[in-house]
């Protein structure tokens, strides 16, 4: 894919950035912590390849392509993720090529005050916080729903505690305990969507118990577009097609987790970038062969996929065994569903935790948030993102499915201004790497589309965010709730910024002074020769991983 990974060589560059600043000194530029302890590199790199992974997959392509395909049909559900798709994978190698080079704690929120400037780096803090408080009770929201396609006659406050305690238990071991348990999770969610997509090639083929060809049928009738909200001819297809972009925005969100990780990270150098450079395989197989195969299998007229009914409780990919007249499998799938949203969940409360961690490291929280266990848990962080998930209780009374629906508005809207910042940040990275004379060959990981993929990705993240509520400016369409959930957060952005550039009136990084050094000798005593396979098994499992 036109990457460069240079591993082995990745040492050139940091000797060079050093003795080009010899006035540095990596140790005295980090500010001392007044905490009893600081972050520990316990995640392996297998946990980190399943971080990765369990960031892309999660409820939004399991439960919220339902709504998806209801709005934009087959091919406008398909298009919307295709497009979002290279949205992502050109935000991820831009951070990519980053945090390769400097794996910090904060990961994007520290480059951010290194590259553009500290009221950049606050916001995005802040930002990135926000996002990830708010997904989790979105997680759990999802969970109920799922939870109800077996029994709707128990409260969903209990599904909603049960799902939280598990989350919580799991978080307050660590890192570590937390790695092995997103490895487990992770690996039961792509078997699952492994064993769906084939599945659904062969009950598309007549393969199902009724023995039904379906083919493209659906894709002729009811049609491959929706006419949104009964709009005539190319402008109502568009409009559908529009409206899978938030959604979609909503599964892709999550893959820049590998970032906030780098802290934790062992050996991040080689770790990190064979993550990134696998996010395509996944985008392609994981995402568009899955929106491929709902759009085969379920109608975009199918009742069952509307959340806000007492039938939310079946994903897509429930529906679609269910028509096939397969009994027994639904639950089985539900229910590896249901760890997917545990997973997802456990991955918001970590993310949440350290993004906190992260704002008090430069100072734009508290400093109390700094405060870590000697196991490195930070745990004040922790449970004060833990406390916010209480807001899933709302959709006891509202509706877990349309609670789900108001906080995947929120997080896709903050998600992608999170990407448009990571997008910022990099094309600040870029003009100060080359103002100071350094050849981004010598970078651990580097990618022959930049600057031009976080240029394209950088408006495309504006331009779905200016137009994600436009629904609302429908006749007899106004809703207070969607309009709020999706122009709140993009209107916090600018004023928090302009907000935090009038309290601190520190300039902008000029690129001749930005910092390339600070941090580097304790990066390079982290990195490591991995020992080399012994038999095909570990050849194999060092490819995978």
């Amino acid at each position: 894919m036109g990457v460069e990974d240079k591993g082995n060589n990745s040492h050139i560059v940091s000797e060079a950035v050093v003795e080009k600043h010899l006035d540095y000194d990596s140790e005295s530029q980090i500010p001392p912590l007044q905490v009893e302890g600081k972050l520990k590199r316990q995640l392996k790199n297998r946990h980190i390849a399943m971080i990765s992974i369990g960031g892309v997959i999660g409820t939004g392509l399991f439960l919220g392509t339902a709504t998806s395909l209801q709005s934009g049909g087959p091919i406008g559900l398909l298009l919307g993720y295709m497009l979002v798709g290279t949205v992502c994978y050109s935000v991820m190698i831009s951070l990519g090529e980053m945090v390769a080079y400097l794996p910090l704690p904060g990961g994007h929120i520290k480059l951010a005050e290194r590259f553009v400037d500290p009221a950049f780096s606050f916001v995005m803090g802040w930002n990135y916080w926000y996002n990830w408080t708010i997904i989790l009770p979105a997680e759990l929201s999802a969970a109920a729903v799922l939870i109800n396609y077996w029994n709707q006659s128990v409260n969903n406050a209990v599904w909603i505690t049960m799902c939280l305690v598990v989350v919580i238990t799991i978080n307050m071991f660590g890192a570590g305990v937390y790695g092995e348990c997103e490895f487990i999770f992770a690996s039961i969610k792509v078997i699952t969507i492994t064993a769906l997509i084939i599945l659904g090639i062969v009950l598309d083929l007549g393969g199902g118990p009724n023995h039904d060809r379906i083919g493209f049928r659906y894709w002729k009738n009811p049609g491959p577009f929706v006419q949104f909200d009964n709009i005539g001819g190319s402008k109502g297809r568009f409009l559908g097609f529009f409206a899978v972009l938030t959604q979609a925005a909503f599964s892709f969100i999550g893959t820049e987790i590998v970032a906030i990780a780098a802290g934790e990270a062992k050996n991040p150098r080689r770790n990190l970038p064979k993550a990134i450079k696998r996010v395509y395989i996944r985008i392609l197989l994981f995402y568009i062969g899955g929106v491929i195969i709902i759009g085969l299998l379920v109608p975009s007229t199918d009742p069952s996929l509307a959340l806000t009914t007492s039938d939310a409780g079946k994903s897509p990919f429930v529906i679609a065994i269910r028509h096939a007249g397969i009994s027994g499998l639904p639950s089985v799938i539900n229910a590896a569903l249901l760890t997917s949203a545990w997973s997802a969940a456990s991955s918001d409360l970590y993310t949440s935790s350290r993004a906190l961690y992260g704002l008090a490291m430069v100072g734009n929280a508290p400093k109390i948030f700094t405060k870590v266990t000697k196991k490195g848990l930070p745990i004040v962080s922790l449970i004060t993102c833990a406390a916010f998930s209480a807001l899933a209780y709302m959709g006891i009374s509202s509706g877990s499915g349309r609670v789900f629906g108001w906080f995947v508005n929120m997080t896709s809207i903050a998600g992608l201004m999170t990407w448009f910042g990571i997008c910022v940040t990099y094309i600040r990275f870029y003009k100060g790497f080359k103002v100071q004379g350094y050849d981004r060959k010598s970078l651990p990981y580097a990618h022959f589309l930049q600057p031009y993929a976080a240029w394209y990705a950088m408006f495309a993240c504006l331009i779905i965010c200016f137009f994600s509520g436009w629904t609302v400016f429908l006749k007899g369409k106004w809703a207070t709730d969607t309009f709020v959930t999706n122009y709140l957060p993009l209107a916090l952005f600018p004023v928090l910024y302009l907000g935090a550039k009038l309290w601190n009136r520190v300039p902008m990084v000029r690129p001749e002074d930005m910092d390339f050094v600070t941090g580097l000798k304790e990066i390079e005593a982290d990195t490591y020769d991995e020992p080399p396979p012994r038999n095909w098994v570990e050849r194999f499992w060092q490819w995978l991983m």
